[in-house]
């Protein structure tokens, strides 16, 4: 294994922030990982994979262990699904262009998300009215403490909205070193109900949509409204959107008539943050090098050298004012180390 100290992490966050890690290893094995993991001269470990769900607020003093396992292979097969297992290191949205590539359908409306697969789970990544626990079997995970192998079915996961074990009484204790996904070859689900992709796929005269066209529609929507990662850093979104209680939501839909919404069940109703941040006026405004995005006012931007306190004090702005105007607290979506 190759622990080296002093690295730059600026290539390994898509927020482009210049921090370091006192000693970086990546790892390829999964061997590998549970030999570091008994390593005794570096108590302090951290845990980075894509990058892309995370805001660098300072120097890391840690072993940062990059996983970088990589591989898929269909594990299960009959004639109506496949079930794939996907190593942690890789990316998201190439997994998705594969599944494409083999007709296999489930992954479309995730198309476009940053980041690699292990996170997948921690965030119950979703959008566009499809969420990772849709297609989820189970995942593989090492126990940091003992280096053992777990496995986590979607029941143990207990998934919620970019919620799971992995966030809540799991946090920190396991590290995921692969995912099994149940996709369909034959009479695919066509989630299309979300507006903006339903009038995509009518905007290109698309009555009987595939996955592939599914994917299109997406990918679209996507680079219209978000930052590419690669050309001005960022994090995707990065609040959650508010749930509120049945009486929380009857209390703001009366202050606020306009305010648009969607009902999660009989007692929950979803608010975008977005609209919420946009009200309060922070849409396209800049604060030195960071800058809230002017197509989608839920992304936070490096205009190329906010450093991470600079970021962090423009989200606490934008919850204070938003909690000021609406009486709603913004949580982040986003891991702040």
């Amino acid at each position: 294994m190759n622990i080296r100290e002093n690295v730059a992490l600026k290539a390994y966050n898509t927020f482009g922030i210049a921090a370091q890690a006192r000693h970086f290893v990546a790892v390829t094995e999964l061997d590998q990982l549970q030999r570091i993991l008994e390593l005794e001269a570096y108590p302090k470990k951290s845990i980075l994979g894509g990058g892309s769900n995370i805001l660098l607020t300072q120097d890391v003093e840690a072993l940062v262990i990059h996983i970088d396992l990589k591989g898929i292979r269909v594990v299960e097969e009959d004639k109506n699904e496949v079930v794939v297992e996907v190593m942690a290191g890789e990316n998201w949205h190439e997994l998705v262009l594969w599944s494409l590539e083999k007709g296999y359908g489930g992954l479309e409306n995730l198309s476009l998300i940053p980041g690699n697969i292990g996170a997948a789970p921690i965030q119950n990544i979703g959008a566009y009215g499809v969420e990772l626990k849709d297609v989820f079997v189970r995942c593989t995970a090492v126990q940091r403490d003992t280096g053992k192998p777990v496995i986590f079915d979607r029941e143990a996961c207990a998934f919620g909205y970019r919620d799971s074990i992995f966030k809540q009484s799991a946090k920190d204790a396991y590290i995921i070193t692969a995912v099994h996904l149940r996709l369909t070859k034959h009479n695919h689900k066509r989630n299309i109900a979300y507006g903006a992709i339903e009038a995509e796929l009518k905007k290109n005269e698309i009555i009987h949509p595939t996955p592939r066209d599914i994917a299109n529609a997406v990918i679209a929507l996507r680079q219209r409204k978000l930052p590419d990662p690669k050309t001005l850093g960022n994090s995707g979104s990065f609040f959650k959107n508010p749930i509120l209680s049945k009486m929380h939501f009857e209390a703001f839909i009366h202050a606020h008539p306009q305010a648009p919404h969607y009902k999660v069940d009989e007692e929950h109703v979803k608010v975008p943050a977005g609209w919420l941040i946009e009200q309060c006026g922070f849409k396209g405004k800049r604060f030195g090098a960071v800058g809230v995005y002017e197509k989608q006012a839920l992304v936070l931007v490096n205009h190329g050298a906010a450093n991470g306190g600079e970021v962090l004090k423009v989200v606490h702005r934008i919850q204070h004012e938003v909690h000021q105007k609406f009486g709603i607290a913004l949580q982040p979506e986003v891991h702040i180390m």
